[in-house]
């Protein structure tokens, strides 16, 4: 594969990838620390049988969304950045780079401190160890980001099944502490929350993750692969550890893995288990940032714009700025997702189901009516009441149908409308 990983340009089809190869890596992606502690807040407001159909709904309206755009990735060979450019234009474009780049950014940050943080509160680790640790794991984890797809498969190989291993022991034993499944029916909600804002909350946690997915469903060698691949991480793995998060909370009041296999006695895998989780994700949120970079400043140089990223989510975790990025960022969360509205309405409504080349596809600077759509989609959103995530989306896409209909706009004479 060559060294850039194709940030600029579709994957070729000698560059493309199995069903094993794709679902490691995206499984690896969604194996997410924050998406338990979600969980851990449906766990504490639902009974268990409420609890199961409302994770199943949720992340399976979160799975075709990013199915969705996994079949548009893999057809194109194009990640979400440089589909926008079909939708937003040449220039336009650079509305997702910003706000794809600096989501990861942030979320980078958030990864970088956390687990030193969690490293000198659980073991002996000095406490002014902190910083420097910091320092290590933020420069440490974008290695295998900067190896590029072929880093992150060797890793994910490894690291999801021992992750799944991790937890089903630690699922097991729970059941055990609580007396089984007759013992989890006993458990009271002691937190209220109506379903609306469940299914909301679990959308919500990693739907932007969802739009740039494409990052490695461009990689799968069918459509078939990449719809299987996306939907088995985002529904069954994604599900997996909201069910985790909801569990730990109902059993040991802890939502995150790693505390509930501390409380259950299991510190060696608690640490392998927060090593794991945080590199599996870590190393995905820096190539999301690399891949955004690399459109804006229309270089291919991903490993540069990797590492320096890298150095930017350091200084950030130093800096202490996770502790206030992470409402802002789950803020995204709902101007996101219209994003991925507007490339399938572009795709299928425009394009009929396939791109012109990128290098031959002589662009608008700016594409007003899929701006538009998107502005229309995510304000919708910031406001409903209702499945704000979807919303966005649903909105979007048939504003862009209707724009796409009635107010065509000015392109270069060579590209279609």
């Amino acid at each position: 594969m060559a060294p850039s990983d194709y940030p600029l340009s579709e994957v070729p089809a000698h560059a493309r990838k199995g069903l094993l190869s794709t679902s490691a890596v995206l499984l690896g992606f969604t194996f997410f620390t924050a998406t338990m502690w979600a969980g851990g807040s449906l766990g504490q407001a639902f009974s268990l049988s409420q609890l199961l159909w409302i994770i199943a709904a949720g992340n399976l309206l979160l799975g075709a969304y990013a199915a969705a755009l996994a079949y548009i990735a893999c057809k194109s060979g194009l990640n979400a950045v440089l589909m926008g450019r079909f939708c937003f234009g040449e220039k336009g474009s650079r509305l997702s780079d910003v706000l794809l780049g600096f989501t990861q950014i942030g979320w980078y940050a958030w990864g970088t401190a956390t687990i030193a943080l969690v490293l000198v509160r659980t073991t002996a680790v000095p406490e002014w160890l902190t910083f420097p640790l910091m320092v290590l794991f933020g420069f440490g984890f974008c290695i295998t980001a900067m190896i590029g797809y072929r880093g992150m498969d060797w890793l994910s190989r490894f690291a999801v099944p021992a992750m799944m291993l991790f937890i089903l022991i630690s699922l097991f034993t729970g059941l055990i502490d609580v007396r089984g499944i007759a013992g989890l029916n006993q458990i009271a909600p002691s937190e209220q929350m109506n379903v609306t804002a469940a299914i909301t909350l679990i959308i919500g946690t990693f739907i932007s993750g969802g739009t740039q997915a494409t990052n490695w469903s461009r990689f799968a060698r069918t459509p078939r692969i990449a719809v299987i691949a996306t939907l088995a991480a985002f529904f069954v793995g994604n599900g997996l550890m909201v069910l985790t998060g909801a569990l730990g909370s109902m059993i040991y009041q802890q939502a995150d893995i790693v505390d509930v296999l501390l409380a259950q006695g299991f510190v060696s895998l608690a640490v392998l288990m927060l090593f794991l989780n945080i590199w599996t994700t870590q190393d995905n949120t820096i190539y999301n940032f690399a891949v955004a970079g690399c459109n804006l400043l229309r270089t291919d140089r991903r490993r540069l714009v990797t590492a320096g990223g890298a150095a930017i989510g350091t200084v950030l975790a130093i800096g202490g700025m996770y502790n206030y990025l992470i409402p802002f960022l789950v803020l995204l969360g709902t101007f996101i997702p219209p994003m991925g509205g507007v490339i399938m309405a572009d795709f299928w409504l425009r394009h009929k189901g396939r791109y012109p080349a990128l290098a031959d596809a002589p662009l608008p600077d700016f594409n007003v009516r899929g701006l538009g759509a998107y502005a229309l989609g995510a304000a919708v959103a910031y406001f409903s009441p209702i499945l704000p995530s979807v919303t966005g989306v649903l909105v979007a896409a048939a504003s862009y149908g209707v724009l796409l209909r009635f107010y065509p706009t000015p392109t270069r004479a060579s590209y279609p409308l």
